[in-house]
């Protein structure tokens, strides 16, 4: 009886055993997982720093990739995150979204905070790309030549993502838009380079920089406030309504509880006042990434319907 016993308690000990080495195995191999999908964008990364000039191969897709751009600008790699549909094919072709972030962050920003971008990407069929402005504001700094910004995206970024990556090049198919700092990016870059993107929008954005002349680096790229007033002047996105032309489509939301509402509805007053049009919203809501993971859903809605509701073409190559 005794005996039976004792065998019966090994049977379950082994049994348990077992069930524990699975598991293990199951994380260990969940773990691996990981640093194979690390090692290929890595792999990509180096395919990328090799500058080819040719549009990717559907083997080598990876749909969320980190990716070095060199900027002649500025002398150096800049980091991009660039984000393709699930079903991403060369012989399609893609409308693009750039999506700038906001002070103190960098191009990891969107997607570590909005994983939905990847489902987003996919559901629209656009590319969305996120490059590392750094604390730049996105304009072509005045003092500093490291800082270059405005360049890099609008012209260095814009023509390598459309040499690399299966895109339409017309600026009806191309948007740009951002949080805070880089909802100012957006527009300062869009309004300024008309004959690149043909859709625009801000996110809480510092659409009015000349309230702040203290607070986050500002200063750095423009100088002193007090000392270079004009300069301030010239650098603002409020100052540059009147160089939009018609066909510019443009969705500017914030909310009402954040430190930016103000300038915000001054730009939309000034938007107004020049009867150009524009969508605006507003709702309750702070300086955060829970009005922000919800405004993003907005505006690449909103660019998609610019874009025409696009079926996936075929490119000219595929024809």
């Amino acid at each position: 009886m005794y005996r039976k016993i004792l065998l019966a308690l090994l049977l379950l000990t082994t049994l348990s055993c077992k069930s524990e080495n699975s598991n293990t195995v199951k994380t260990q191999e969940d773990t691996i997982g990981v640093q194979n999908d690390t090692a290929g964008v890595q792999s990509n990364t180096d395919s990328v720093q090799s500058n080819t000039n040719s549009v990717q191969n559907d083997s080598d897709i990876v749909p969320v990739n980190t990716i070095k751009v060199h900027s002649a600008a500025m002398k150096r790699d800049i980091a991009c995150v660039v984000i393709l549909p699930d079903n991403y094919n060369t012989a399609n072709k893609y409308p693009t979204v750039y999506l700038l972030h906001g002070y103190g962050d960098d191009e990891t920003g969107w997607i570590t905070r909005q994983p939905r971008l990847t489902q987003l990407s996919t559901q629209l069929q656009m590319i969305i790309v996120c490059p590392n402005g750094e604390r730049s504001w996105y304009f072509d700094s005045p003092i500093n030549p490291k800082m270059r910004f405005e360049t890099f995206i609008s012209n260095e970024l814009v023509n390598y993502i459309d040499n690399h990556y299966s895109t339409f090049r017309e600026p009806s198919k191309r948007a740009i838009t951002g949080l805070s700092m880089g909802g100012h990016g957006a527009m300062w870059n869009a309004i300024r380079h008309q004959d690149v993107f043909g859709w625009c929008g801000t996110m809480s954005g510092g659409v009015d920089i000349r309230p702040f002349p203290t607070r986050w680096e500002i200063s750095k790229a423009l100088g002193n406030y007090n000392t270079n007033k004009q300069t301030w002047e010239n650098h603002t996105v409020i100052n540059q309504v009147d160089k939009i032309r018609p066909g510019l489509g443009i969705i500017i939301d914030c909310g009402t509880e954040d430190f930016f509402f103000k300038v915000n509805q001054n730009l939309h007053q000034a938007l107004t006042q020049r009867k150009i049009p524009h969508n605006y919203s507003t709702r309750p809501g702070n300086h955060s990434w829970n009005y922000w993971n919800v405004s993003i859903i907005y505006h690449l809605n909103f660019f998609s319907k610019g874009f025409g509701n696009l079926k996936v073409q075929k490119s000219a190559k595929a024809a």
